[in-house]
């Protein structure tokens, strides 16, 4: 310890002695180290962190495997006879995203709620704040209306008053008892809906569910399980176990369960799946950052060790071993590391602010991302890793100098083996440079080509809302309802700026799916639900055609002659033609489906393909028919289950913030019990369908930016450093009759060679790990030609444009001078 005290009083005499190196050492390790620790928060609060529940790893998401879906949503009736039969869970519970208008406590407002089964709170381990969670039972048809609340609702609805327990809160006119209330966000993670990845604020047994099709063993409805493993079940045996369940069920139940499995996946899988490799991704690549800035610091510390060969020789002339001066260095260099490190930990802090707040929906678990406890253990030891890495070859190459020669010549003698060395940093940091330029191509390529994409709407100017009809109109009768609902139309139509209105219902572009069986007239009908087809379902109004921007194909829209009075009428998309009509027009064959049975709907006309999956995975989903359903002919069992909410999409000429208070006011004075939310534009959900690449091609291009800054400064500083060595030998050149253009020639053949190998080193790497990134991808190969050869450009540029300056300092040598100095 005395000895490190020594060493490390010294490192800080020396240190201070050369603010200007140990300033630009210190920032070069904070860019590289901060890097690295905002990516390793980020992968820490999202991959690495447990679940926030109690033994997480127990935990899996349950799903319905259906021949056409994979993981699609379970039947109720099928989800109790799993609960019943399983041998291998502790306990299953099941849940739907909802949402409940809530009335007489102050302003209405729509809450984001969930349906669930009464073990779902326990199973989960969820603790009330007050009260008590759902009791067995409770989630039964039939049973006493009872809800809980979150946190954040009975704070700012009820002002934390422990009263509120055993009080009554209406939700869509119905009165329940509010006996507990839970922690706000603990519901995040299981939230199935795109566009409501908003916290529950109110919980609702699934027994309270009007949906008649509820009971229904061959209705999905929306419905996802969570299952708890018992302690030592593997998921494969759990697995199995279910494979067992759902083959009894497919023998008792053949018209409907056929061909129905269970699919197991564990939560976290579940929740970090799409985004887990490009996180990887950005890790390696961030890595790459840090070991740039690595080289470029040790290329400072072999030039730093030039000028101090002296000392070093003076030293072990006095007794100093060849460990005891390598000690003395490799402290120097993790102090220079330690002091990055803390600036780096101040910009990482920043940095992941920052990322957050401009992709908010980028990651899932953006909560729990921070500076811990085990990103501060990481960022020590990356500071102690690099301070060694980088420290360790200036340390052995200066021990190694000979002392004879060096107290004979000086500070004079440069070794080749130094410059080799620096040379050997440069094309590393130029190839390593090279890569992440490749992945930061590719990706923006790639972003490029699906902005690109013909989505089949037309998302400018379009806004979309929802919107929750009154309590005692959601009472009344079918034919009050649709009243209800053509006065809305009638009323937002006039309001000023507003070019078109539909009201639509079931799927919708992007970000909510909803799909019907069918199968068509003078075919054999299925002997079972199984060997139905299936389709997504589009429930809209005429003017959805106007104000989406399909294109229709052939035949017609839907018309306001479409109506509950008039025969029933579909109409499809040419994906739906293409498949089940081949070579035949589809115009005037009828179709069976779920929604209309038992009567059969004309198909009236074909509009293009929209891209219900998202731009970048649309084509590889399995169900690509689309079916369109007057909103006006839907039974009046289903026309009932329209008044809790419908979507809203308006063409306007106005900006969307001022459109929606004027809808919103509008809404207002028909009913202050009415209520509309959720505005977003159609612009915002299409970008926000790629928030997840837009944040890996940001991130890896500022990666690439630092990348080849460092590289630039890297190279610049050996040839600035070898130019300065060479003066005498440019003074004899010139002397001797050597043109200035001569000399600049010569430095800046120097440079290209050093750019020249860590080009084609760089690309050879580039091509090896290219393979990563596949998946990453859309519309780009990943061996893109284009991309390598426009980033390899860019990056030669770069390098000889940082050879010119010292090229041209160079060639401004004066002989006389020069000469005069040696």
């Amino acid at each position: 310890m005395a000895i490190l005290t020594e060493d490390i009083r010294y490192g800080v005499r020396m240190l201070r002695k050369a603010p200007g190196f140990t300033l630009v050492v210190v920032l070069t390790l904070a860019l590289g180290i901060g890097a690295n620790t905002a990516l390793f928060s980020v992968v820490n609060g999202v991959l690495l962190h447990p679940l926030p529940y109690p033994d997480p790893e127990q935990l899996v998401r349950l799903h319905e495997s259906k021949p056409s879906f994979e993981t699609g949503s379970i039947s109720y009736p099928n989800f109790r006879d799993w609960q019943k039969e399983n041998q291998t869970f502790s306990a299953m519970a099941i849940s739907r995203d909802n949402s409940f208008a809530l009335t007489g406590s102050g302003e209405a407002e729509q809450l984001s709620a969930e349906l669930t089964s009464s073990d779902f709170f326990s199973l989960l381990g969820v603790k009330p704040v007050i009260g008590r969670v759902f009791a067995p039972g409770e989630d039964e048809i039939g049973a006493a209306p009872v809800a809980i609340i979150s946190a954040s609702l009975w704070e700012r609805k009820f002002s934390t008053s422990p009263g509120i327990l055993g009080k009554g809160i209406t939700l869509d006119g119905k009165d329940y008892t509010v006996v507990g209330v839970v922690p706000s966000n603990f519901n995040l993670l299981l939230r199935s809906s795109s566009r409501s990845f908003h916290p529950s604020e109110v919980y609702v047994p699934i027994g309270q569910w009007g949906n008649p099709a509820l009971l229904n063993r061959g209705a999905g409805l929306g419905l996802h399980g969570v299952g708890r493993l018992r302690p030592g079940t593997s998921i494969e045996q759990a697995q199995a176990d279910m494979d067992r369940v759902t083959r009894n069920l497919a023998i008792a139940y053949p018209d409907s369960d056929r061909g129905i499995s269970a699919k197991l996946i564990p939560l976290k899988s579940e929740v970090v799946g799409r985004v887990e490799p490009i996180l990887l991704v950005l890790l390696g690549a961030v890595g790459f950052v840090l070991l740039i800035a690595c080289a470029n610091v040790a290329n400072l510390l072999l030039a730093r060790s030039t000028v101090r060969t002296r000392e070093f020789a003076i030293r072990a002339a006095l007794g100093a071993s060849q460990g005891r001066v390598v000690r003395q260095l490799i402290t120097e260099s993790t102090m220079l590391a330690l002091a990055g490190g803390v600036l780096g930990l101040l910009l990482a802090g920043w940095g992941t602010r920052a990322a957050l707040a401009l992709l908010p929906s980028a990651l899932p678990r953006a909560q729990e991302i921070g500076l811990d406890s085990r990103v501060l253990v990481f960022t020590f030891a990356i500071s102690v890793a690099a301070g060694l890495l980088f420290g360790l070859v200036p340390a052995l190459r200066t021990s190694r100098e000979d002392l004879h020669s060096t107290l004979k010549e000086g500070t004079r003698s440069v070794s080749g083996a130094h410059h080799r060395t620096q040379s050997a940093f440069v094309v590393v940091e130029i190839a390593m440079a090279l890569v992440l330029l490749s992945g930061a191509g590719l990706l923006i390529r790639s972003l490029v080509q699906l902005w690109n994409v013909n989505p089949g709407f037309d998302s400018r100017n379009v806004l979309t809302f929802n919107v929750s009809l009154p309590a005692s109109t959601a009472q009344a009768s079918p034919a009050a309802i649709r009243a209800a609902w053509r006065e809305f139309d009638d009323k937002m139509k006039s309001t000023p700026g507003v070019q078109s209105v539909s009201l639509s219902w079931g799927a919708f572009p992007i970000s909510g799916d909803d799909e019907t069986l069918f199968w068509i007239e003078g075919h054999p009908k299925p002997s079972s639900e199984h060997d139905r087809n299936w389709a997504v379902k589009y429930v809209v109004e005429p003017d959805y055609l106007r104000t989406m921007g399909l294109q229709v194909k052939r035949g017609r829209f839907l018309n306001t002659q479409d109506n509950e009075h008039s025969p029933l009428v579909v109409v499809i998309d040419d994906a739906f033609a293409r498949k089940y009509f081949p070579n035949q027009n589809p115009i005037g064959k009828r179709l069976y489906m779920d929604v209309f049975d038992p009567d059969a709907a004309e198909i009236v006309g074909i509009v293009g393909h929209v891209k219900q999956w998202g731009l970048d995975r649309d084509d590889s989903e399995a169900v690509q028919a689309q079916v369109y359903l007057a909103f006006m002919q839907l039974g009046d069992p289903i026309m009932k289950l329209t008044a809790p909410g419908a979507g809203v999409v308006v063409r306007s000429t106005a900006s969307a913030p001022a459109l929606f208070d004027s809808l919103r006011h509008v809404s207002a004075q028909m009913s202050s019990q009415q209520v509309v939310y959720g505005p977003e534009s159609m612009d915002e959900i299409v970008s926000e369908s790629l928030a997840a690449r837009r944040f890996s091609m940001i991130l890896l291009g500022v990666f690439a930016g630092l990348a080849l800054l460092l590289a630039s400064i890297g190279i610049y500083g050996v040839i600035s450093y070898v130019v300065g060595e060479r003066t005498r030998e440019m003074g004899i050149r010139m002397a001797l009759g050597a043109q200035r253009s001569d000399i600049l020639w010569l430095i800046l053949r120097q440079g290209g060679r050093l750019a020249g190998a860590g080009l084609v080193l760089g690309l050879l790497s580039s091509i090896g790990l290219a393979r990563f990134m596949t998946d990453l991808l859309y519309g780009v190969r990943a061996t893109d030609p284009l991309t390598f050869l426009v980033v390899a450009m860019l990056l030669g540029l770069v390098a000889l444009a940082a050879c010119c300056v010292p090229a041209l300092r160079a060639a401004r040598v004066d002989p006389m001078v020069a000469l005069r100095y040696e």
